[in-house]
């Protein structure tokens, strides 16, 4: 196999963590689209943010989402990746898409106990708990939508690669 995996969830899921972890697995190559727009162009996604708006931070992610889509690559998308349809379509075509699924409360819990400079500004201005329940909630059938398998993403990076290769090598056995 060496189609594109692309890792969807909110905030706190881990696509970067599990999504690096699987591409050394797979001996694929790693990309976050988030890094991949802070490196083009040398702005933050808060400053991408501030400077362009929800609206054109979201076509920007797009545009990288399809830029950097190649064979044999891991791809780590922003959490709103797939409010585009274009986006959920986009990946279920070119790829496999996987939904790193957490409660509201460990993705708190994560995004509390590893505050990043870089993070995304806040969606709702409340703070983070009650933001990711409403997050989620809005973006739950979304996630679903998009994905190809849902694996539960409350244990460690390890422990959810292993689900995923198992459910990836099933589907080669079919």
């Amino acid at each position: 196999m060496t189609q594109t995996i692309f890792m969807v969830g909110a905030r706190g899921a881990g696509k970067t963590t599990v999504g690096s972890a699987l591409a050394l697995a797979l001996g694929y190559q790693f990309i976050d689209t988030d890094l991949f727009m802070q490196q083009t162009t040398q702005m933050s996604v808060a400053e991408m943010v501030e400077q362009e708006g929800w609206l054109g931070f979201r076509r920007r992610e797009s545009i990288a989402l399809q830029t950097v889509t190649q064979p044999s690559t891991v791809v780590a998308t922003g959490g709103g990746a797939i409010l585009a349809e274009e986006n959920r379509r986009f990946m279920r075509q070119h790829g496999k898409v996987i939904y790193l699924r957490s409660p509201a409360e460990v993705l708190a819990q994560r995004l509390e106990e590893y505050p990043q400079d870089t993070q995304r500004p806040t969606l709702t201005g409340r703070p983070i708990a009650e933001e990711m329940l409403e997050v989620l909630a809005a973006r739950e059938a979304l996630y679903q939508e998009a994905a190809h398998y849902v694996m539960d993403g409350t244990g460690g990076p390890q422990q959810v690669v292993e689900q995923i290769l198992s459910a990836l090598q099933l589907e080669t056995v079919k």
